[in-house]
């Protein structure tokens, strides 16, 4: 039940991506000279749109360290049934390498409290006791982690652990992990932990440990939300970021990169600067109404039904260009939400997204007397 219960949610986030996609229909890389990482792979991904506003090899697979654990994450919150139940550390989870909370057999914890501990100081022995109590195993948790990557499509992606050490067959993209991370930051719960600065946990004997999130950009850079740090020998130094700013929301994507923060901080800031949030149909300029043959109205008022917004830079913007396939009139009688015609949007030639236009009443054919008083007129 649990597992259906995180199928049909996961399959409802799809259907959303799937459906701007009907809509948005190309998500052209902008890649500007003025912006320059030295990562092996780097992406800028606005988030509601899915568009990409910076790319460097998005598409190469490549080792992930730390930054594992935004999936190890986001799969918790989606199978936990309480995150706040309380439950003791077994001893496969005490002693694992790498960055550590320093768990011990017997401790008590929560599965919330762990998930802070995975995400501010990524502890390693933390998402092996999360992975346990969940799925029962590591292996069934990294199942699981792998069925919601090919729920959401990230098909340069696989993971063989919970914390990124590196493995065989443990690889994503830029473009797959910031995929990923639009994703999780929908949630409420991921949103509020990683953007966490400081806090404290205690396990089950009142001993207190405090935890301060690795990700200096919480602390330096404007707007910035989170999402988590990683390093390795084989992956090198990876981070993920994200802001919002002004309707916008960029995550930021580098893997091997040295200098990351101070990286990703500019790339974040420049996009930020060069891209705004558009609300394209309120740059629509056409008539409101159409005629309406034989109806007791002569004209009905039409209109599209959603609100769609896009990140543009001013120049785009600019060159946006809109054709209007909007029937001239229509035959009574005539009901609400009826389609009258289209709306393409095109960015330079490339067509962006279009939108149906329908009707906004009831338009009922003329009445017998109406048509009598018009036969009478003739005369």
């Amino acid at each position: 039940m649990k597992t259906n219960r995180l199928f049909l949610f996961a399959t409802a986030i799809v259907a959303v991506f799937l459906i701007l996609g009907a809509q948005f229909l190309a998500f052209p890389v902008v890649a500007r000279a003025q912006l320059y990482t030295s990562a092996v792979g780097g992406c800028v991904l606005e988030a509601h749109s899915g568009r990409v506003l910076y790319g460097k090899n998005i598409d190469k697979r490549l080792a992930m360290a730390s930054t594992t654990k935004i999936m190890t994450a986001i799969t918790a919150i989606l199978h936990c049934k309480n995150l706040d139940e309380k439950f003791e550390i077994s001893p496969k989870a005490v002693g694992v390498a790498g960055t550590s909370l320093y768990l011990r057999e017997g401790d008590v914890y929560s599965t919330r409290d762990l998930l802070y501990a995975l995400m501010l100081i990524s502890g390693n022995d933390a998402s092996v006791a999360i992975a346990e109590h969940i799925a029962g195993s590591v292996s069934e948790f990294v199942t699981l982690m792998n069925r919601l990557a090919c729920d959401l499509e990230l098909s340069n992606t696989h993971f063989a652990n919970t914390h990124g050490l590196d493995a065989d067959g443990h690889y994503t993209t830029a473009y797959d992990l910031a995929k990923l991370t639009a994703f999780a930051l929908e949630n409420d719960t991921f949103r509020e932990i990683v953007s966490t600065k400081n806090t404290k946990i205690c396990d089950g004997n009142g001993n207190v440990k405090y935890l301060k999130n690795k990700n200096k950009l919480l602390f330096s850079l404007d707007g910035c939300i989170g999402v988590k740090t990683g390093f390795t020998d084989d992956a090198g130094r990876c981070l993920v970021s994200a802001v919002e700013n002004e309707g916008l929301r960029l995550v930021c994507v580098v893997l091997n990169c040295g200098p990351m923060f101070e990286e990703s901080a500019e790339l974040l800031r420049t996009c930020a600067e060069e891209f705004k949030m558009v609300e394209i149909t309120s740059l629509y300029d056409y008539d409101d109404v159409v005629k309406v043959n034989d109806g007791r109205e002569e004209f009905v008022k039409i209109a599209t039904k959603g609100k769609f917004f896009y990140p543009l830079t001013a120049k785009e913007q600019e060159n946006l260009k809109f054709e209007y396939n909007i029937n001239g009139e229509v035959d009574a009688p005539l009901k609400a939400g009826s389609e009258v015609g289209e709306i393409k949007v095109f960015l330079d030639n490339d067509l962006l997204f279009c939108e149906k236009v329908y009707t906004m009443k009831d338009v009922k054919s003329k009445t017998i007397f109406q048509r009598i008083k018009e036969f009478a007129n003739l005369w």
